[in-house]
C-alpha cells in the first residue's frame, strides 16, 4: 500500500511540473503581446529576437506597432531585430516579388542608337533655281514655252526677242569682223586697232549672255533680227513672266526654272534636341503621297537661328528626287539619326522613373532587396538612356514591377532615407503609440506613415488629380472637408464613378503635397 501511494505521489508530483513548464512556456513563446501602449515587448525566445514593428506588404512607407491588414487585406510582416531594412532601401519577400512581376537589366556600356521625328516640308534646292533675265531691252516675239511648270530640257528654246540694241551690236560686231579680214595686209598698227574694236564688240554681247554661236548665226543671215533664248538647265518652269509681244527692261525676270533632280526637306527640330542632330547624319523622309516609300538622305545645314515661336529650329535636308515624286511645299515626316559614337552606360528607359525634381532608377541589391538611387540621365535612344553617374556598369536595375515602380510613393520614404544619410539620420523604425493607441501627427509625418480615410469621390479633374470630399482625418488632425489630391497612379480610380463612398490611404510626398497609394469603393457604395 505504501509503495502504490509512493508510485502516486511521484507521478502527481511529475505531472504537477510539466503543467507549470507548459504554463511558463505559454507566457514565454507564441503570440503573448504586452502592449504598454510606448512601445512593443513581443519577444521570441526561441531565437532570441525581439520584434521591432511589422511593416506593410507591398513596401509602402507604413509602420505598426500592432497587428493590421493592409487595403487589399494583406497581413502586415514582422521585422525583428537586425532585420530593419538599412536606411534608403526597400525590402519586399520574394514571393511578393514574383506577384509583382518584378524584371532587372543589368546597365550596361551601349551605343545610342536614336532616332529624331520631325516634321517639315519640301523645298526648291536654291542652288538649282535659274532665272532668264535679259540685259538689254527688247520685245518678246515668239514663246516656245508659254506655260508655268512645263518641263523642259537643257538648251531647249524658251522664247525668241528682238532688241533695237542687240542688232546694232551685233552688226557692228559683225562689220569689225569684216574690216579685220579686210586688213590682211594692212600694217601693224591698223590691224592692233582693227582687233581691239572686233574684241570691244564681241565683249559687249559676252556682257549680254549672247553666244559666240548666236553671234555667229546672226552675222550669218544678216536678214535675222531675233535671238532665240534656250533653257539653261533640266527642270521645270516654277514662273513665267513672258507673254508674247511684251516689251521687257534690261533685268526684268521672264522665266524663272528649277532643277527638281534634287530637293531640300525642311524638318522643324525642338530645341531641346538640336544638340543630337549632327551633319552629315543620315535621314529618312516619308510623304502622304507615297505612305508605303521612303527617300534617303542627309542633314546638310544646321540654321542658325531658332522660332520664338514654336521654339524650334530649321534643319535641311537634301535628297535625291530622280523621278520627281517629291513636290515642293509637299508636307514631310523625317527620322533623322542621332546617335552619339562610341559606347556608354545606358539603362532601359523603363528603369528611370521621373518625379519632375529628379530621376530614380531602382538598384537590386539582392532578392527582394532593392535601393532607389538619384542618376543624372544623357541622351536617350528610343529603348535606352544614358546614365551619366548614379549607377555603374553590371548593377541590375529594375525595369519591370507595375504597381512597385509606377506608384510613386512606394519610393518616398526610401528616397527620404536617402537624404538622412546627409543629415545623420537613422533608419527608420517603428512609430510608438501614444496614450490614446493614435498616432500623432507630428510622428505621422516624420515617419512618413500611410494615413488612412474615406469619403465620397466627387471627379476626376482633367489634370488627372480627383477631387473628394471627405471625413476628419485624426491622424493628421484634418476636420471634414473637400480637397484635391494627387493619385500615385491613374488605375486607382478606373471603374470608380463620381458620387460613390470610397476609402482611401495617403502619405504626403513633401511637405503640405500629400499623394493617394490607395484608393477602392467601399462595400455597398455607388
Amino acid at each position: 500500500m505504501n509503495k502504490l501511494a509512493k508510485t502516486t505521489l511521484v507521478f502527481l508530483l511529475l505531472l504537477a511540473v510539466a503543467a507549470t513548464g507548459y504554463w511558463l512556456g505559454k507566457q514565454d513563446t507564441g503570440y503573448g503581446k504586452q502592449d504598454t501602449g510606448h512601445g512593443i515587448r513581443d519577444t521570441v525566445k526561441s531565437g532570441e529576437r525581439k520584434l521591432l514593428y511589422y511593416r506593410n506588404p507591398m513596401g509602402l512607407p507604413d509602420t505598426s506597432p500592432v497587428r493590421k491588414k493592409d487595403a487589399m487585406g494583406m497581413d502586415y510582416v514582422p521585422v525583428y531585430e537586425g532585420e530593419a531594412e538599412p536606411a534608403g532601401q526597400l525590402g519586399i519577400s520574394l514571393d511578393k516579388v514574383q506577384k509583382l512581376g518584378v524584371k532587372s537589366e543589368a546597365a550596361a556600356m551601349r551605343e545610342l542608337n536614336k532616332t529624331l521625328r520631325a516634321t517639315g516640308r519640301i523645298e526648291v534646292d536654291e542652288r538649282r533655281t535659274y532665272t532668264i533675265a535679259p540685259k538689254f531691252e527688247g520685245w518678246v516675239e515668239h514663246l516656245y514655252v508659254n506655260t508655268t511648270g512645263q518641263a523642259v530640257s537643257k538648251g531647249q528654246a524658251l522664247f525668241d526677242v528682238y532688241s533695237p540694241d542687240l542688232v546694232s551690236a551685233q552688226r557692228e560686231h559683225a562689220l569689225a569682223l569684216q574690216g579685220l579680214a579686210s586688213m590682211q595686209n594692212a600694217d601693224g598698227d591698223a590691224k592692233k586697232s582693227m582687233q581691239q574694236l572686233v574684241t570691244a564688240s564681241a565683249a559687249r554681247l559676252h556682257n549680254w549672255d549672247i553666244t559666240d554661236a548666236q553671234s555667229a548665226t546672226s552675222a550669218s543671215d544678216g536678214s535675222s533680227q531675233r535671238v532665240t533664248f534656250r533653257a539653261p538647265v533640266t527642270g521645270i518652269v516654277l514662273e513665267k513672266k513672258a507673254v508674247q509681244g511684251m516689251r521687257f527692261m534690261p533685268g526684268e525676270p521672264l522665266y524663272q526654272i528649277a532643277d527638281l533632280a534634287s530637293v531640300w526637306a525642311i524638318a522643324e527640330v525642338p530645341e531641346q534636341d538640336i544638340g543630337q542632330v549632327q551633319l552629315g547624319s543620315r535621314t529618312q523622309v516619308t510623304v502622304d503621297a507615297y505612305p508605303d516609300r521612303t527617300f534617303d538622305g542627309r542633314v546638310t545645314f544646321i540654321y542658325p537661328t531658332l522660332d520664338s515661336a514654336t521654339r524650334t529650329v530649321q534643319v535641311r535636308m537634301e535628297i535625291a528626287n530622280p523621278k520627281g515624286l517629291l513636290k515642293p511645299a509637299m508636307f514631310a515626316n523625317a527620322l533623322i539619326d542621332a546617335g552619339k559614337s562610341g559606347k556608354v552606360l545606358t539603362v532601359p528607359a523603363s528603369a528611370v522613373i521621373d518625379s519632375g525634381t529628379r530621376q530614380v532608377v531602382l538598384v537590386r541589391l539582392a532578392e527582394g532587396r532593392f535601393e532607389p538611387r538619384t542618376v543624372t540621365p544623357g541622351s536617350r535612344s528610343d529603348d535606352y538612356i544614358e546614365i551619366l553617374n548614379g549607377v555603374a556598369e553590371g548593377e541590375q536595375v529594375v525595369t519591370s514591377a507595375n504597381f512597385l515602380i509606377d506608384a510613386e510613393s512606394n519610393l518616398k520614404a526610401a528616397l527620404n532615407g536617402m537624404d538622412a544619410k546627409t543629415t545623420g539620420n537613422a533608419a527608420p523604425v517603428s512609430v510608438p503609440a501614444d496614450h490614446t493607441g493614435q498616432f500623432s501627427t507630428a510622428q505621422t509625418m516624420q515617419k512618413m506613415v500611410g494615413h488612412q480615410g474615406q469619403g465620397v469621390l466627387d471627379a476626376v479633374n482633367p489634370d488627372g488629380t480627383v477631387s473628394i470630399t471627405h471625413e476628419p482625418i485624426k491622424s493628421l488632425g484634418w476636420p471634414g472637408m473637400t480637397m484635391d489630391f494627387i493619385l500615385a497612379n491613374a488605375s486607382l480610380v478606373e471603374g470608380i464613378k463620381p458620387g460613390t463612398a470610397i476609402t482611401f490611404e495617403l502619405v504626403e510626398r513633401k511637405p503640405g503635397e500629400f499623394v493617394i497609394t490607395t484608393l477602392q469603393a467601399q462595400h455597398g457604395g455607388h
